[in-house]
């Protein structure tokens, strides 16, 4: 079974499994085209999910962008922050306001 997304005006609304040919005889009157996508990544960076973007020009979904200060990796088409995760074995989660990895005190 193959996955496809549903693309309305560049933002995923859908994702289903089918065979290929399920598009042979299936009907779609709403806007919009269906895309295939790939749980690893294979095809189109990264597995579509229901809200992500897909972007024709680099043919990859993205995921909505989680921070106004992170910057889209267009490699693997996947945000990052503008300051490394840290690599100890801690928790930390970001703070946009100070633009930086705080300790996660939940762990």
């Amino acid at each position: 079974m193959t996955h496809y997304a549903k693309i309305q005006d560049g933002t995923v609304t859908q994702v289903i499994v089918a065979e290929p040919e399920f598009f042979n005889t299936f009907v779609d009157s709403s806007a919009g085209e269906w895309i295939q996508t790939s749980y690893t990544g294979s095809i189109r960076k990264n597995f579509a999910g229901i809200g992500f973007i897909y972007d024709k020009d680099l043919d990859a979904f993205i995921q909505p962008k989680p921070f106004a200060s992170w910057i889209l990796n267009e490699d693997t088409c996947k945000w990052e922050a503008p300051v490394p995760y840290p690599t100890d074995s801690n928790q930390y989660k970001w703070n946009e306001e100070t633009q930086l990895w705080e300790l996660n005190d939940v762990q």
